[in-house]
């Protein structure tokens, strides 16, 4: 009976509601020139979990909810995990990570009576001008996916990329769906959010069951690191695209999924995707919003699975993992001395040679967001100002 007391778990705030399941991805083009990243190169195989799930609702809430779809991947690679934390949108509604706690509470319950509220929802898009890409988008034909097999999902982000010259690139993530865009109307949507809560969920678990395997096709925009310099709008925007008709897609490879979960709790319940997880050739940009989530996301997992929730299997790695930390609520792997750095002990090191090429490009980036910070003008006006001083 305590155990029972016991067995629910906080929340995630926002993505509460969601499902997913795990397959592989593999690289069918050469991407060799833009990134020397291993699970980037082409042939390689990589083992993968997957979670969709809706923005706002709770986590037994109806699947058709008119909201934008997670889009979550974690690649076991072999040199780490790398996640890439995305949606079924390319752009997002707002750019400033200090409003994002006020769009979220504005999606979810009021505070006196407990109640969602439109007018508490366009009332903060209304004020914040810069959500109307993304509104277009939520309220648009695309706002309700049939299914999570038949949506994009994208980064919207920008990031990284190195090669092994040290050449830097900025880049976006696509994931096109070879099933096909299929979307629900209004009256389609709400009839299943009453007859079938967990319409999405069921139908991606049945369609692995039959061996209907869901898969995308991922597709990149790549963008030369001196672009972003003079490009006209500020690429590190995320209420913004980059046309296709200046950085088409570049195809690499394909995403399948082919296994359900045999404990929904442990394996996708417990699932923790955290865009500070990178590998060598991956890296973050001067997106704020994508610099604040390489801190939020991991430090809500500490809230909500423990400060040890990398050792949760479905968090671990496939490859070694050498660490200082020790202890900490639910720790499972043991500790050894040394437990401090540095030591003359002979304990592990950080591999400065193999990360050389990518601090130079990170600390560009940290100093392009401060540099930001000051501009007392429009990013457009500003940018030229910023570079040169850089």
């Amino acid at each position: 009976m305590a155990t029972f007391n016991r067995e629910m778990i906080p929340d995630r705030q926002p993505h509460a509601k969601g499902g997913g399941a795990f397959g592989h991805f593999e690289v069918t083009h050469d991407l060799s020139r833009y990134t020397k990243a291993k699970f980037l190169q082409k042939g390689a195989k990589t083992e993968t979990v997957v979670r969709f799930s809706t923005v706002a609702g709770e986590s037994g809430s109806p699947d058709t909810w008119r909201d934008p779809r997670g889009f979550s991947v974690k690649f076991y690679t072999e040199e780490g995990n790398f996640d890439m934390v995305g949606n079924n949108t390319p752009v997002f509604f707002v750019r400033d990570p200090m409003k994002f706690q006020h769009f979220i509470h504005s999606q979810k319950r009021r505070a006196d009576n407990g109640l969602r509220d439109n007018d508490m929802q366009w009332d903060f898009w209304t004020l914040s001008p810069e959500t109307a890409h993304q509104v277009t988008w939520l309220m648009g034909d695309r706002g309700i996916p049939a299914s999570w097999r038949h949506m994009d999902g994208f980064s919207s982000h920008t990031y990284m990329w190195v090669n092994e010259e040290g050449e830097r690139f900025w880049v976006k993530y696509h994931f096109k769906t070879d099933q096909g865009i299929k979307c629900l109307t209004q009256d389609q949507a709400d009839k299943l959010a009453g007859s079938d809560a967990d319409y999405h969920r069921r139908d991606l678990y049945e369609a692995i069951k039959r061996g209907e395997h869901p898969s995308w096709t991922l597709k990149m925009q790549i963008m030369p690191y001196e672009d972003a310099k003079t490009y006209h709008i500020n690429p590190f925007d995320l209420t913004k695209v980059w046309p296709q008709s200046e950085y088409p897609l570049i195809e690499v490879g394909k995403l399948v999924l082919d296994r359900n979960p045999t404990d929904f709790f442990a394996q996708i319940e417990q699932v923790a995707f955290e865009p500070n997880n990178h590998v060598p050739g991956t890296g973050l940009s001067p997106d704020k919003m994508l610099l604040a989530r390489a801190f939020a996301y991991a430090d809500a997992h500490r809230a909500r699975l423990g400060v040890n929730y990398k050792q949760i299997p479905v968090n671990a790695p496939k490859c070694p993992v050498h660490s200082y930390s020790k202890g900490g609520t639910m720790r499972s792997h043991n500790a050894s001395d040394p437990v401090y750095v540095p030591n003359s002990k002979g304990g592990p090191v950080a591999d400065a040679q193999r990360f050389r090429k990518m601090r130079s490009g990170l600390l560009m980036a940290s100093l392009y967001v401060q540099l930001i910070r000051c501009a007392r003008t429009t990013m457009i006006s500003a940018r030229p100002m910023i570079w040169s001083i850089v």
